[in-house]
């Protein structure tokens, strides 16, 4: 085997589904990860069609993340006196199974831990590309040598950066953001729960969505901006930001704000998709939203599982070639990467326009429109192409 060592970088979702496939087949795998342990709860993520489904039972991880799963949870579009105009089933939001992304994060890690080594508190400064491998530069640890670099590491992943170019160069702002928040959801006198499913509550004005209650996030806001920068490590002005665009919208978001202020559970980031044709240079690849991202565009976490399988298949089966490994996993990835280069949840979250509100409802209350979004979906995330790898 030409590659033994490999690191990856970013220890969320494709980062440890990576590196419990390359473990468990010989690679000798390091995980490197910024924070300083595996984050909690989060929002919900959600796995759709037969693709996925047959990934997570080669894992042998379905049963568990089916003990996990949060329950369908239905989204009722309300007008400002909380009638309801449409509902946004379960089916749709959750698909097939939806889960915690903390409690995802941990099943992978702990699925992965015997076979990879994890660096928590630490990251990547610095690439230097050999010809026998990559001097890789830690901000805290001592200097090492890989045979290839991964960079699991989220949209805005520093190996893409450091190994690719500039982030602007690959990654598209949608003239959208998003905000969640904690806080208590100001829902006391509305029905949360019926049977065993949950109920969230959006309400929408013109380029502005809120949706409250629910398992995606305590508080969700969605809302169209023409300026799309911020500092990403200043959450003061970030909060600003969200505060400023839905300070002239009624209903509950008032409360639902006032309820965040105090809330440490806070994240805000620009809706974004990128626009790789290929996800690996050189030594170095690109897998989950680092390589292929739509932001809220639905298909993101099983995306990254296939993407973590598709690679480490293609590594194994050409025993370590890196260059015929990679230029498999980017003919393989080509289609189901494509979804992520295409669409917005921005203009279907937050139409700018109240015409576009009621189009967009109007889908969600004709039945057969309704089912004809769920074929989509489930054909958008199945891909009947991808092998079936020899892996353990």
């Amino acid at each position: 085997m030409t590659i033994t060592r490999v690191l990856i970088s970013g220890a969320s979702i494709a980062g440890p589904a990576l590196a419990r496939w390359l473990g468990h087949n010989g690679f000798d795998v390091t995980v490197v990860e910024k924070s300083a342990k595996l984050r909690p709860g989060g929002q919900a993520v959600d796995f759709k069609g037969r693709t996925h489904r047959q990934i997570l039972d080669r894992m042998g991880l379905w049963g568990e993340l089916m003990a996990h799963e949060t329950g369908r949870t239905d989204w009722r579009i309300v007008d400002e006196t909380d009638r309801v105009k449409a509902v946004i089933g379960g089916e749709f939001i959750g698909g097939d199974l939806e889960i915690l992304r903390g409690d995802l994060a941990h099943i992978l890690y702990r699925s992965s831990e015997n076979v990879a080594e994890y660096i928590f508190d630490d990251e990547i400064v610095e690439l230097r590309e050999t010809i026998d491998g990559v001097d890789v530069s830690f901000a805290q640890s001592s200097s090492q040598r890989f045979d290839i670099v991964v960079g699991a590491d989220g949209v805005h992943s520093a190996v893409r950066r450091l190994a690719f170019g500039p982030e602007e160069r690959f990654v598209e702002n949608l003239g959208y953001c998003y905000a969640v928040a904690g806080g208590r959801a100001p829902l006391d006198d509305l029905e949360t729960t019926r049977g065993d499913r949950g109920i969230a509550y959006g309400y929408n004005v013109p380029a502005r969505f809120a949706l409250l209650g629910g398992q995606k996030a305590p508080s969700l806001f969605v809302f169209s901006t023409r300026n799309t920068a911020h500092d990403r490590r200043d959450e003061e002005s970030q909060r600003a930001l969200l505060y400023a665009a839905f300070s002239d919208v009624g209903w509950r978001v008032p409360a639902a704000l006032a309820a965040s202020r105090t809330a440490s559970d806070f994240y805000l980031d620009a809706l974004t998709r990128t626009r790789l044709r290929s996800f690996t240079r050189g030594r170095s690849a690109l897998v989950g939203d680092a390589g292929y991202a739509n932001t809220l565009g639905g298909f993101g976490t099983g995306l990254a599982l296939v993407g973590a399988y598709v690679l480490a298949g293609e590594l194994a089966s050409h025993r370590g070639d890196h260059e015929a490994a990679f230029a498999a996993y980017n003919r393989r990835m080509a289609k189901p990467a494509k979804a992520a280069r295409s669409g917005s949840a921005g203009p279907f979250l937050a139409p700018r326009s109240a015409a576009g509100i009621r189009m967009r409802n109007r889908i969600f209350t004709n039945p057969l429109m309704y089912r004809s979004m769920l074929w989509a979906t489930d054909r958008f995330a199945t891909d009947d192409r991808i092998p079936t790898y020899n892996l353990c």
